[in-house]
């Protein structure tokens, strides 16, 4: 096992840039390599080494890692390759490489969440995510960078694509690290923006389930109805079995059933009805960004989808007018529902916390219970408001961040975008298929509450729309 001190950026570190193409990604999707594992004519063991080759190679210049245990994924997937040569895989993510985000608790390596009050920090016990994959039969390489605590300092961690570039924030390290090929899947959590935002930054697929379906025990907890496990995957195939596996083994976080659907991703379907949404996010994205989505509308629309936006329709007017507000209220409920564990972190010095998390601790104590009853009431409004869509429309559309990765790694951009569906509590999915300026741009399609697998088939649906030539 090998733990490696999570450092402020180093300006000496070798630098990354390359330019970035939706069909030639640097993606490892595993799912897809079933019939090859079957046959023989490759294995996980192999599939793990391609993932590791890319890891030397990149991970001085993008430092996605705090922690990793490579012998330990290597007798793992010598064991999946084993079963899958038997032809008794455990489940399709047998063997799959999967990197864990330092929030997320593993009972063989320290979960430190980037602070100095856990250095070293030894959980004895998996995280009921992880403990499920391994279950499954995924492969644990290491764990992530995150930002402190998931809300605060940001890491080391680079944009795998130009490492003068943000990956985003707080799921920074396994977002890079799968966008780079180092890895199938990585574990992220999203409070606000914290999965969709890194996977469009880094050019990596992900899914932001619906609020509960997805088991957050051992996931050190942030604010109990904002928080979310959140998937960042090389393929929407990665992410739905990932999920799948999950929800069959632990299920949802009580009394949340889990995930529901198939095994595997459901058959793309092409939604007759979208909601274009811009959200606060469109006054900050630049030209090109705005345009890589324009055409994006304009191809869904000459498929054959309706396209409902502000302009032609006065409840998605009334949605985006609401959308503008939502900083506030999600201030509040972030701050009031952080008091603990922030204060207690705080409690160890106020000099062992950053600036961030002291700001989300001054905010709390200008806060009353009626404040925290009427930012409930306000996003109870929200989830109503986009509620009455259902029957109207069959998911939604929008960008998944302010453009591409900012240049900038102290700030890990807006979430202008990310932060409606956090609210709303519904499934969100980012799809790596749009690029802006040579860098990864990502689509979000969000849909309702608890009907995941009907948002994962309209995002096939799109992948396979926007991207004809691009093998899936």
């Amino acid at each position: 096992m090998t733990v490696l001190p999570v450092v402020p950026l180093d300006p000496g570190a070798p630098q990354l840039r390359r330019p970035y193409d939706p069909r030639q990604p640097l993606l490892r999707p595993y799912v897809s390599e079933a019939a090859a594992f079957r046959t023989g004519r490759t294995t996980p063991r192999a599939f793990l080494e391609a993932c590791l080759a890319r890891m030397e190679s990149d991970e001085p210049a993008i430092r996605a890692f705090v922690s990793h245990d490579l012998a330990a994924a290597r007798r793992a997937a010598d064991a999946a390759t084993t079963r899958w040569a038997a032809g008794r895989p455990r489940s399709p993510v047998d063997g799959m490489p999967l990197v864990v985000k330092d929030m997320i608790a593993t009972a063989d390596l320290p979960t430190q969440m980037n602070s100095p009050i856990y250095a070293g920090w030894d959980a004895r016990a998996d995280a009921a995510c992880v403990f499920a994959l391994r279950e499954a039969g995924a492969v644990v390489i290491g764990k992530t960078v995150t930002t402190e605590f998931a809300c605060g300092n940001s890491g080391p961690t680079r944009n795998p694509y130009d490492t003068a570039r943000t990956p985003g924030g707080s799921s920074s390290g396994s977002a890079a690290a799968v966008g780079a090929g180092m890895a199938t899947l990585g574990f992220g959590t999203q409070t606000h923006g914290s999965t969709i935002r890194p996977a469009g930054y880094c050019g990596a697929y992900a899914l932001k389930p619906t609020h509960g379906a997805l088991h957050v025990g051992g996931v050190a907890p942030l604010a109990a109805t904002l928080d979310h496990l959140g998937l960042i995957g090389a393929s929407l195939e990665d992410v739905w079995a990932t999920g799948m596996a999950i929800s069959r083994i632990v299920g949802g976080t009580p009394p949340h059933a889990g995930l529901a659907g198939p095994e595997l991703a459901p058959d793309a379907k092409r939604p007759a009805t979208l909601v274009r949404l811009e959200t606060l996010g469109w006054k900050e994205t630049p030209e090109t960004a705005r345009s890589a989505f324009e055409a994006v509308v304009a191809a869904l629309a000459g498929a054959g989808v309706t396209i409902l936006d502000r302009r032609n329709d006065d409840a998605v007017a009334a949605l985006e007018a609401e959308l503008e507000g939502i900083g506030e209220f999600a201030n509040d409920l972030l701050a009031w529902e952080s008091r603990w564990p922030l204060a207690a972190y705080r409690a160890h010095g106020p000099e062992m916390v950053g600036g961030r998390i002291q700001d989300l601790l001054a905010r709390a104590a200008r806060l009353d219970p009626a404040s925290y009853a009427r930012a409930l009431a306000d996003r109870q409004r929200l989830r109503d408001r986009v509620a009455r869509f259902v029957g109207r429309a069959d998911g939604f559309v929008m960008l998944c961040s302010s453009g591409p990765a900012i240049e900038d790694h102290g700030f890990t951009g807006s979430r202008n975008y990310a932060l409606p569906w956090t609210l709303v509590g519904a499934p969100a999915f980012a799809l790596p298929l749009l690029e802006a300026d040579g860098l990864p741009l990502g689509l979000q399609i969000a849909g309702f509450a608890d009907r995941d697998a009907e948002a994962c088939a309209i995002a096939a649906w799109l992948r396979d729309t926007l991207l004809p030539e691009q093998e899936q």
